[in-house]
């Protein structure tokens, strides 16, 4: 396979946006944008990537890098346009064999498919090939000047006659080139333009001047879909929603209501999942066959084990581990937790930071008290315990195998394997004294 050295454009700061974020750090399916890209160039096979940023774009660099840690960074502190933008990646594509493109890093539906699309006239003996799309409105893009299967030119929206600006072949987000075409052309690209910028699409102008032959591949609209707006961005997330939720279905999954379902970019789902509505997976969220997510469920960092129930109205936090058979139900969080085989968190429970062992049962309205205003302590619950209704566990503790703790209890000392902890105030009646405090409590009231 030949080499391929990939230069992704993400110097622009979004202002169509509206946001102090930059537009590559918005996120698509809980992935920023530009991440989506860097695993469609890892994806084609690219051995080298090359991200270009703008100056302050610390956060872009960070976050890129927990995504992709091989990624090369260059800053492009002067804006003058995209060609100039490539240029500052240098020391990557001067030492570069093989094929680099360039690809724009606002298009969060791209797929490793689509850097193949070019790659492959490339294979074909190509010297330059772009990746086009046929809009259904072309305002605003580049458009294609083609003679059959040859690319001729690419001419901007605002450069482009009337005549022009009737063509239905529009440039996408990936230029490839063998690598030495892009090392001798890069440097010879002007500004003759409206903008008055190095337009990196005038590449394919300068390679049929030079001799070399210049065509393209058409890749799907969504595919290409860019991201300026927040309306663009939520019409992409409607997209990735769609094919995630296709994808899950043909591979198993029942969801109910699949609309009302939201994936991660990296949720794992395994065959005879069942997904009632108006559920919502976070990253890092994978569920073992026969699970059942309950409605109005919300769902991140968790792991759910075979034939587990969630929901409905749960809440399972990072670090969530749901072992086989496990039941949380409605009103139920869990956080930083294992809860074991068989185990029972009906409802109306926090657990955080906490074993439950297994075939335990945690009654109604239990906290395990993990915080104590500055840090966080852990709760052990053995196998087989019973936990009654309204019990505050005040970590650190452990309660042993087999224990059952009284209803309402406040259990601050370890619990013995098979002990009975109880943990309350012992109740007083007051005969008659009830109706004297509601007398009492009327008279008030009437006065005021």
């Amino acid at each position: 396979m030949t080499d391929l050295s990939v230069i992704v454009l993400a110097a622009g700061e979004g202002t169509r946006m509206k946001s102090s974020r930059p537009k590559v750090l918005h996120k698509v399916g809980g992935r920023p944008i530009a991440g989506h890209v860097l695993k469609a160039a890892r994806d084609a096979g690219a051995v080298t990537v090359a991200m270009v940023t703008g100056p302050g774009h610390d956060a872009v660099r960070e976050a890129m890098a927990r995504i992709d840690p091989q990624v090369v960074f260059f800053e492009q502190t002067e804006r003058r346009g995209t060609a100039h933008a490539a240029s500052m990646a240098r020391p990557v594509f001067t030492q570069a064999q093989g094929y680099i493109a360039v690809v724009y890093g606002d298009h969060p539906l791209l797929r490793g498919e689509d850097f193949k699309r070019v790659m492959d006239r490339l294979d074909a003996g190509l010297d330059a090939a772009i990746l086009g799309f046929e809009p259904s409105d072309p305002t605003g893009y580049g458009r294609f000047i083609t003679d059959g299967n040859k690319l001729l030119a690419i001419r901007e929206h605002k450069d482009a006659s009337e005549e022009e600006r009737r063509i239905g072949i529009c440039n996408a987000c990936i230029l490839a080139f063998r690598a030495e075409v892009f090392q001798a052309l890069i440097d010879r690209v002007g500004t003759d333009n409206a903008q008055g910028e190095y337009y990196l699409t005038d590449l394919v102008e300068l390679a049929n001047r030079a001799g070399h032959s210049v065509g393209y591949a058409i890749a799907p609209e969504d595919n290409v879909m860019g991201v300026n707006d927040r309306a663009q961005l939520a019409r992409a997330e409607a997209v990735f929603q769609n094919l995630r939720r296709e994808d899950f279905m043909r591979s198993g999954v029942t969801l109910h209501d699949p609309d009302s379902v939201y994936f991660s970019f990296d949720t794992e789902i395994a065959p005879d999942v069942e997904i009632e509505p108006n559920v919502v997976f976070g990253p890092g969220v994978k569920i073992d066959a026969g699970a059942v997510i309950h409605a109005f469920s919300h769902i991140e960092g968790a792991h759910i084990g075979a034939k587990v129930s969630v929901g409905p109205f749960a809440r399972l936090r990072p670090g969530a581990n749901l072992a086989e058979g496990a039941k949380v139900g409605n009103f139920v969080e869990v956080k930083n937790a294992d809860v074991g085989q068989g185990a029972k968190v009906s409802h109306l429970t926090y657990i955080g930071d906490a074993e439950v062992g297994a075939n335990s049962n945690i009654g109604a309205g239990t906290v395990t008290c993990n915080y104590d205003g500055y840090n966080k302590a852990k709760t052990i619950i053995g196998k087989g315990a019973f936990v009654g209704s309204n019990s505050a566990l005040v970590a650190p503790l452990e309660i042993g195998d087999g224990a059952y703790i009284a209803s309402g209890s406040v259990i601050t000392e370890p619990v013995p394997a098979d002990a009975l902890g109880i943990g309350r105030s012992r109740q007083v009646n007051k005969p008659g004294y009830g109706k004297a405090l509601n007398e009492r409590f009327k008279a008030i009231k009437e006065q005021k």
